[in-house]
């Protein structure tokens, strides 16, 4: 009987001890790898995020751009960190489609990491050079098939949600397009307007001032409705594809093993941050939809994401190299 009240008693004092630290949290700088370069839809995202948890924690939150091999790398640095809440992961949905394209990940995407938050997605927008001579989707699905393998399609790199977008785009067109990955959205953008490559499937969030500015050609939006922030440009399911849809969503991770609390902790502040007038202002004047998912919905959403990125992946003809 003394030993199951000590057991208790133990166990009492760790829940608490779990409580307090969760009260506590953050009490030093939180370091946030992003896993992709400065100016992509991630980095934007993550750092607009960043910027209302420090106001609200009043600990510095310090993004940190960790880049490479669509995404993996900067997942691998929080992998390796301590489960502590200290180190956080924003990535794309790169994350769920880097198990169908890599064969040898560093770590198991649905096992190694904490799925803490949905920050918030939007379509891509398929842009072209001014001087690239094509004014609509028609045009380059023309254009493709009259060149078959001819045409060079940039993307944020082997596994990123850009180059995701592609694939899709080939099994709804039957196009046949060469993939061009760069190191990131930037990069693609300027070989873009550059008519280095023919076209790219650019987060809106960073294709706006290209697009706004005259310097980029908008042929198509990726989502199932137009956006309001590019209202003359149709979607894809307009120009003659019913039912294509696709929008690239940036979500937050931290490792494997992670004190409850303090994920729940981290997934609360982040929905409260993302729902402040603000940051909604802020991100949907980029064309972004904040997040709103509980610790529980957003894991269903990472798996459910996994299988149905795997079945596009498989009729890509993709296999993990």
């Amino acid at each position: 009987m003394d030993c199951l009240k000590r057991l208790l008693g133990l166990v009492t004092g760790l829940v608490f001890v779990s409580s307090v630290l969760a009260q506590s949290f953050p009490n030093k700088p939180v370091r946030l790898i992003i896993a992709f370069t400065p100016g992509s839809s991630t980095d934007i995202i993550g750092r607009v995020v960043a910027a209302k948890l420090q106001e609200m924690w009043g600990q510095p939150v310090v993004g940190e751009n960790r880049v490479g091999a669509g995404g993996s790398i900067g997942s691998k640095v929080v992998v390796d960190s301590a489960p502590d809440g200290y180190t956080l992961l924003a990535n794309s949905s790169a994350h769920v489609a880097n198990p169908g394209i890599y064969a040898k990940l560093p770590y198991d995407t649905l096992k190694d990491f904490t799925n803490l938050a949905l920050l918030g997605g939007g379509p891509n927008v398929l842009i072209t050079g001014q001087d690239s001579g094509l004014k609509s989707l028609k045009d380059f699905v023309t254009a493709a098939k009259a060149n078959p393998g001819k045409l060079n399609f940039s993307s944020a790199g082997i596994g990123s949600g850009t180059h995701f977008n592609i694939e899709k785009l080939k099994i709804a067109t039957s196009v046949d397009v060469t993939h061009v990955p760069y190191k990131g959205t930037p990069e693609a953008i300027a070989d873009t307007i550059g008519n280095r490559v023919c076209c790219y499937w650019a987060p809106l969030n960073a294709a706006l001032p290209h697009v706004n500015g005259g310097k980029a050609v908008a042929l198509a939006v990726s989502s199932a409705q137009r956006s309001p922030l590019l209202p003359n440009v149709p979607t894809v399911a307009e120009q003659g594809y019913p039912g294509f849809d696709y929008t690239l969503w940036v979500g937050l991770w931290g490792p494997a093993s992670m004190p409850a609390d303090i994920a729940a902790k981290i997934n609360k502040d982040v929905n409260a941050a993302l729902a402040s007038p603000d940051t909604r202002e802020r991100l949907t004047k980029l064309g972004t939809a904040p997040g709103s998912l509980s610790i529980p919905e957003f894991t269903a959403f990472v798996r459910k994401e996994v299988d149905e990125t795997q079945k596009i992946l498989n009729a890509a003809g993709i296999k993990p190299q």
